[in-house]
């Protein structure tokens, strides 16, 4: 059975920020019950240097759809960085959620040998898309998500490694 691009994209990037919205579904009703303010929450990092809550889901949000469309060949669309609440987080991923799900399978049949051209640490870097993929954006999404969850978990909203890894069908 062969496997394809698509299949090691977007199925993997849907996954994990279907959970990363209940996960942060579960830190807003945690909040509430604790009589957290939100933001505190929002805004919290795991150490001065690194970017807060907000940014990590973000960026999480950003390598998954920017990867999505970069292997159809296309430009993905822009978010503006304005959250500032976990509806606002939770909507960000749900549209995330939502385009990726609309990207067309048959986009990605030349994903894999795509040349896409992308900053890293500011200078251009290209990949192939494969690569671009598995050892770009991939990583940098779980990182991101795991990040989210790191905070979330330091900060005392009671979450465990079901709640990263989801449900397994």
């Amino acid at each position: 059975m062969a496997v394809s691009i698509y299949d090691v994209s977007v199925p993997v990037f849907v996954r994990t920020l279907t959970n990363l919205k209940a996960v942060l579904e579960k830190a807003k009703a945690h909040a509430l019950d604790h009589k957290i303010e939100e933001s505190a929450l929002v805004n919290a990092r795991l150490y001065p240097d690194m970017f807060p809550l907000s940014r990590q889901v973000q960026v999480a949000t950003d390598m998954a759809r920017g990867c999505g469309a970069r292997l159809t060949g296309a430009e993905p669309p822009s978010y503006e960085d304005k959250e500032q609440s976990f509806e606002d987080l939770i909507a960000r991923v749900a549209r995330t959620i939502d385009y990726l799900k609309g990207l067309d399978a048959n986009a990605f049949a030349d994903g894999a040998s795509r040349e896409i051209t992308r900053p890293v640490r500011g200078k251009p870097h290209t990949f192939k898309g494969i690569d671009y993929l598995l050892q770009f954006a991939v990583p940098n999404m779980y990182f991101h998500a795991t990040t989210a969850y790191d905070i979330l978990r330091h900060n005392g909203v009671p979450l465990g490694k079901a709640d990263f890894i989801g449900q397994l069908d």
